[in-house]
């Protein structure tokens, strides 16, 4: 049965929204898209690379699947190690509206919380979110989430869509392993550790 993994660039502050271009998501007057840039390198693009390996499957958001469905479709290179997953592995988009999609091997779902489960079972390999903030919030507080794999930026934003809302369920965590790379990117991969613990220092 697969694992529904998670990867997410986030600002120390957390934010999320529109990492990858001005344009991406300026909703809520949101100036910052394409924040992430000027921290990519060669070993940041390495990590990313390892994780689309990994993938058997794809969940997006619906603005996600757009962005993805107006670009990587026109990157055919076998060897891509990002389109040649995307554009070749069974994709399914979170819409409760729309209900035909160009893009192949992609299939709508309208129930996230009673449809990922039955996803789980048909697929070996892992099934990955990418980006999908709206969605991501559905499969946090309905704890569907197996693995976080985040990306912590150096940078602070102020504003902005947070990954982590109020509605998380409470839960303790592991670092499965973390990387820093050279323009100090924090790769962390956190998966459950239990319940929550309370103490005191006193």
């Amino acid at each position: 049965m697969a694992e529904l993994t998670i990867a997410t660039f986030l600002s120390l502050d957390g934010v999320m929204q529109a990492p990858g271009g001005p344009q991406e998501d300026p909703s809520g007057g949101f100036v910052h898209g394409g924040w992430m840039f000027p921290y990519v390198d060669s070993e940041f693009n390495q990590i990313v690379a390892d994780n689309f390996a990994r993938a058997g499957a794809f969940l997006l958001g619906r603005k996600t699947y757009d962005i993805f469905a107006a670009y990587w479709p026109k990157v055919t290179d076998p060897n891509d190690p990002i389109a040649s997953k995307l554009n070749g592995l069974p994709k399914f988009v979170a819409s409760k509206t729309r209900n035909t999609f160009e893009w192949k091997a992609t299939t709508g779902i309208k129930d996230v919380v009673e449809e990922v489960p039955a996803l789980k079972k048909r697929f070996d390999r892992e099934i990955q979110v990418h980006g999908s903030g709206k969605l991501a919030q559905t499969l946090i507080q309905n704890d569907l989430i197996d693995e976080y794999r985040l990306f912590a930026i150096p940078i602070l934003l102020g504003i902005g869509k947070r990954l982590f809302d109020e509605g998380v369920v409470p839960c303790a965590y592991t670092l499965a392993r973390s990387q820093t790379s050279p323009k100090g990117v924090v790769y962390s991969v956190y998966r459950r550790g239990g319940k929550v613990q309370t103490g005191s220092l006193g």
